[in-house]
């Protein structure tokens, strides 16, 4: 069946291979059409009642932006199957679940340095992935952009939603919090206008800041994680053979996804009764649990990043 579909393809591509570019551009274009879909979903959605565009907004972090972070199993695979054989997933979950937990417990005991660290911490894994090795100012400008904008243009919904992610009353934004997004934009219009700037990244740059500047806060990161970063992970995956030998193409990323997907919604589903408790209505809840539980994953997720590409390095 195999040869026969391969030659029905070679009877349609011609001398030429005509065909088999069209087709191939027919399947590559698939994820620009569905990312266009979901960022023009999200968009509108910005015109729902808040409690409805958080839900939509969540909704779309847990099913397409989560999944990028469940590859960290094919990247601890190659690092740990030749010492450890067919324990290497132990190895792997239980020091991984055990640091997400210990986050979730810092959040109960300490949430404003809690959200502090988070915010810090996002901030240099936005960067890294963003503008690649050895580009650390253009790092800082990039991955600061997600965290210190909606500071700087919506400070009243920004800090009410980490009113609720922390549950802790803020009318407003932390002073250092407020300060360290005007010491980002310092930086960063020094960045911009003291070096030449490459075209697409000043491009990103640009409509980043608009959707930031148009959007509500939580919209637009959601936009950024799911259209720009998750995918933008996925995709340095599938092109590095050593981190994840296993994931070479797009689809095969998101089948490899998919286990530790499902684990991680179980997961959030039986912690769904303990916050449940403390929340005044379900989307602050799912708001809540949905954010706490990212930073959780966040932690391990960089520290085992760095592990493969000193590895690998």
């Amino acid at each position: 069946m195999l040869l026969a579909a391969r030659s029905s393809l070679s009877r349609l591509a011609g001398p030429d291979g005509a065909s088999r570019h069209r087709i191939h551009a027919g399947v590559t274009g698939l994820p620009q059409l569905a990312a266009a879909l979901v960022a023009l979903g999200l968009v509108a959605s910005a015109f729902l009642p808040r409690e409805a565009s958080w839900l939509v907004a969540l909704t779309v972090v847990i099913v397409l932006g989560v999944p990028h972070g469940a590859l960290d199993g094919a990247v601890a695979a190659p690092l740990l199957r030749p010492r450890y054989g067919r324990a290497w997933f132990g190895v792997f979950a239980v020091p991984y679940l055990g640091l997400s937990a210990l986050v979730l417990l810092a959040w109960q005991i300490a949430p404003l340095a809690t959200l502090a660290g988070f915010l810090g911490l996002s901030v240099l894994h936005f960067g890294e992935e963003d503008s690649g090795p050895g580009r650390p100012f253009e790092a800082l400008v990039r991955g600061g952009l997600p965290i210190a904008l909606p500071a700087l243009l919506h400070p009243p919904e920004t800090a009410e939603i980490f009113s609720a992610v922390a549950r802790v009353p803020m009318p407003s934004l932390p002073a250092w919090w407020t300060a360290a997004a005007w010491l980002w934009l310092a930086l960063a219009a020094a960045w911009l206008l003291g070096r030449r700037v490459r075209p697409a990244v000043l491009a990103e740059i640009s409509v980043l800041a608009a959707a930031f500047w148009l959007l509500p806060p939580l919209t637009a990161f959601t936009l950024y994680f799911v259209v720009l970063h998750g995918p933008r992970h996925m995709r340095a995956l599938v092109r590095d053979p050593a981190k994840a030998p296993g994931v070479d193409t797009m689809p095969r990323a998101v089948r490899a996804a998919l286990p530790v997907f499902a684990l991680t919604l179980l997961l959030g589903a039986g912690l769904w009764p303990l916050y449940a408790a403390g929340a005044a209505d379900a989307p602050a809840n799912l708001l809540t649990l949905t954010l706490q539980m990212l930073s959780a994953l966040t932690v391990p997720h960089v520290l085992l990043d760095r592990i493969a590409s000193r590895s690998h390095g």
